[in-house]
């Protein structure tokens, strides 16, 4: 059977809970969180990141959260907190529904860099 996009996005939607920024601002703070920017590295490059988050690609995420591999971050700790995000929530769903699936526990949707109103790193 074939999936589509729509219903992938839908059944990590509701896998993974959406939050506001205020939400994780207050989670961030808490600490042992990892923020984690989904977006491409043109895309960081010309709009900054949330201050203190973690760039890796949608397509790099599996290689970089799988303490087996060679590319494993070491940012990625299974007991941490996940916050995602991406230019509109999409990538940032199915990319906490994949963290998921790797063990990865307590995962959330950010949604949108534009929704973020805190502080920012223009690197």
């Amino acid at each position: 059977m074939t999936t589509s996009v729509k219903q992938m996005l839908e059944a990590a939607n509701a896998t993974v809970p959406k939050i506001t920024p205020e939400h994780a601002a207050g989670m961030m703070a808490n600490g042992n969180t990892l923020v984690l920017d989904v977006r491409d590295a043109p895309e960081v490059a010309a709009s900054g990141k949330i201050a203190g988050a973690v760039n890796v690609s949608r397509g790099m995420l599996e290689f970089r959260a799988d303490p087996e591999s060679s590319y494993h971050d070491k940012n990625f700790e299974k007991g941490k907190t996940v916050i995602l995000y991406c230019v509109s929530g999409g990538r940032a769903a199915l990319a906490g529904r994949l963290l998921k699936d790797m063990g990865y526990d307590d995962v959330y949707n950010l949604g949108g860099f534009k929704d973020w109103t805190g502080a920012v790193d223009k690197t």
